[in-house]
């Protein structure tokens, strides 16, 4: 007979979990088959988890193999991490993560080639002259290429598709263009020029725009918009990334079925890509902390509330799977999320499905229950 460890035992519960609530018999069948998120929905979407380099090294790389089908690097493969210096690149946290996909048959999505947030000062400096001054965009856009081609390059085979502009539509609705030192300088041209070089560097990978808060109407009929000028010309974008930080308090069914009806319209793939459901109510700008801030007890009714939100997320998600190909969460589990420092710093969160202890919470058998 089999020894049954931590992880099997984690699914274990999670299985009963879910017939318990179901009304369905156990059965010996019905626990083997049924391991992980991965094989819930192998028959609708790729689901991942975003990674660190640090996460594969603990007992978390486990959880991954079993409830994963694909990985996302969260922070390694960003510009400032991966080509902190003009003539250096840090290969070394993206290598790790590549080659963990590829030991564990583990799909990989590459997060992202341009963003304005951690691109390195650097980038934008022309330190040739004294005293140095910002580039010219000539130079901006052969330092994208050079960058986006070098990325590409060395991961090709290995990552199957690319966030390749992250987050260039402003949050004002009177405001089109987030006014990024790349806009300042190139215009709206640095976004075609940087599908154009992914592309060239790997014509097989799929290439997509990827961006937050896309159940604001506003902001989605921005993206549309951008969307649809590129592919007028023939830019060669294949998907469209909603990031899915979410909360408690939104998005309703209305709006999340309204932004997965528009977008669907593109004729393009949808992946949802950064997925969160804070157990706060939806803030969009960090703030100081506040007394009510203190308490960070992950109550009965938080993880109601939240439970909630997961399942009507999933309804939805599997209502468009024609659309859908991936699902990603944003982190591995509740011991660490960029939601503790976001929108109040060291606030603890509690935003995915898998406890401190990586144990599944109930959110995690409303997911599978369908």
């Amino acid at each position: 007979m089999k020894k049954i460890f931590f992880p099997a035992l984690v699914f274990l519960s999670a299985i009963i979990f879910q017939f318990c609530n179901s009304g369905k018999k156990i059965t010996a069948a019905s626990v083997e088959s049924a391991k992980g998120l991965k094989d819930f929905y192998k028959d609708y979407f790729l689901m991942g988890v975003a990674v660190s380099p640090q996460s594969l090294k603990t007992d978390e790389a486990g959880l991954i193999t079993e409830q994963f089908a694909s990985m996302t690097p969260e922070n390694a493969m960003k510009m400032g991490p991966i080509h902190p210096g003009i003539n250096f690149y840090n290969w070394a946290g993206g290598d790790s993560i590549a080659a963990f996909a590829k030991r564990n048959n583990l799909k990989l999505r590459g997060h992202t080639l341009c963003w304005h947030s951690q691109t390195p000062r650097w980038f934008f400096t022309d330190s040739s002259v004294v005293p140095a001054k910002q580039v010219t965009k000539e130079q901006l856009l052969q330092r994208l290429k050079e960058h986006i081609t070098a990325v590409v390059t060395r991961y090709k085979g290995t990552i199957y598709a690319w966030d390749v502009v992250n987050e260039v539509i402003s949050d004002k609705a009177d405001e089109y263009f987030r006014p990024s030192l790349f806009f300042q300088i190139c215009g709206e041209e640095f976004v075609e020029k940087a599908f154009e070089y992914a592309h060239a560097a790997d014509p097989d990978a799929l290439l997509f725009y990827n961006d937050y808060n896309e159940i604001n109407p506003v902001k989605r009929e921005k993206i549309i918009r951008m969307v649809k000028a590129l592919q007028a010309k023939g830019i060669p974008i294949h998907g469209i990334g909603l990031q899915g930080h979410w909360a408690t308090n939104e998005p309703s069914r209305e709006q999340l079925d309204k932004t997965l009806e528009d977008f669907s319209k593109l004729g393009i793939k949808i992946q949802i890509t950064e997925l969160d459901i804070s157990v706060y109510p939806k803030e969009h700008d960090a703030r100081d902390r506040k007394s009510s801030d203190y308490d960070t007890t992950f109550t009965p009714e938080k993880e109601q509330k939240q439970m909630e939100v997961y399942k009507m997320c999933f309804e939805l998600f599997r209502k468009y799977k024609k659309h859908i190909s991936g699902i990603t969460f944003w982190n591995i589990s509740d011991r660490r999320s960029w939601l503790d420092n976001f929108p109040v710093r060291g606030r603890k969160d509690y935003p995915l499905l898998f406890d401190k202890n990586l144990k599944p919470k109930k959110a995690f058998g409303e997911v599978v229950s369908f």
